[in-house]
């Protein structure tokens, strides 16, 4: 069995526990692409057999969000979760807009130190949560746009989020809050999109059954953005490394009818990169 399901992750549930549940359905070895934290929802695309091998092509996927920010004060983990502190003060509506523009385009971006960054050979939530004081170096991450949608409560705004993998949506609010003159921490994430992976087309985890799991599998050439490479040499298949007319880059590889894999054009050489079946 190999494709992907889009998983609809609940808050409370690691991003494990659908990996898990699902590796009891299928009898086959899965993951998924992307950590969601115990207290976000959403979008959880996981692999299931050899479709794990394809998770390097998704690395530069753009993901969607839906975030709440609460201003004033902060919490040790920068989400509901942590220890809050601080005493600031609540940024208009207008004070917000004005700062979104700054935090998007590529930017090195701090981690939380609440994180599973390491230090040393340990992660950062491992020193935070013994006391111990650390940094940690900034990570470049691509965000492409941060829009207000409007206004919870006194002192909590909404956000959507368009940004590339590996962007920590914790530093986001911390970063915004900043610029404010203030503190704030993340009191909700949903994830809506992940790569072509969407909240509109995603099942919930309690759906799947052993009877019907095959009914909500999407085959793996459904989930590359790679044009096809026609009439490929059978030597291709043997692993030879043969000469192409065909312009750089990833190509799906069909053996006949069947779905092969990955294969890779570089410099007018083409050779089998991913197998599949």
């Amino acid at each position: 069995m190999t494709g992907f399901l889009n998983i609809f992750k609940e808050e409370g549930k690691s991003s494990a526990y659908p990996v898990n549940r699902i590796k009891w359905l299928t009898k086959t070895p899965c993951g998924h692409m992307g950590t969601l934290d115990p207290l976000a929802c959403g979008v959880l695309p996981v692999g299931v057999g050899n479709a794990t091998r394809l998770f390097d092509y998704f690395l530069s996927k753009t993901k969607v969000y839906e975030a709440k920010f609460r201003f004033g004060v902060t919490t040790d983990t920068l989400d509901r979760e942590g220890e809050p502190f601080g005493n600031g003060r609540v940024p208009t509506a207008e004070e917000l807009s004005a700062v979104l523009s700054s935090l998007c385009g590529d930017v090195d971006q701090i981690p939380p130190l609440y994180s599973a960054k390491s230090v040393n050979g340990r992660r950062g939530y491992e020193l935070a949560r013994a006391g111990e004081a650390f940094t940690l170096p900034p990570k470049r991450v691509r965000i492409d746009e941060v829009r207000l949608l409007g206004q919870e409560s006194e002192d909590t705004f909404s956000f959507s989020i368009t940004c590339g993998g590996g962007t920590y949506i914790r530093s986001i609010v911390r970063d915004m809050a900043s610029l404010c003159g203030t503190v704030g921490y993340m009191s909700y994430l949903k994830r809506t999109q992940s790569g072509c992976f969407s909240e509109a087309n995603a099942v919930s985890l309690d759906l799947l059954t052993k009877e019907n799991i095959l009914d909500y599998l999407i085959p793996t050439e459904q989930v590359l953005p790679f044009p096809v490479l026609l009439e490929p040499d059978k030597r291709l298949f043997h692993g030879m490394t043969l000469s192409t007319d065909q312009a750089d880059g990833s190509y799906k590889i069909y053996d006949g009818e069947t779905f092969y894999g990955i294969a890779e054009v570089n410099g007018g050489k083409v050779k089998i990169k991913t197998k599949l079946c």
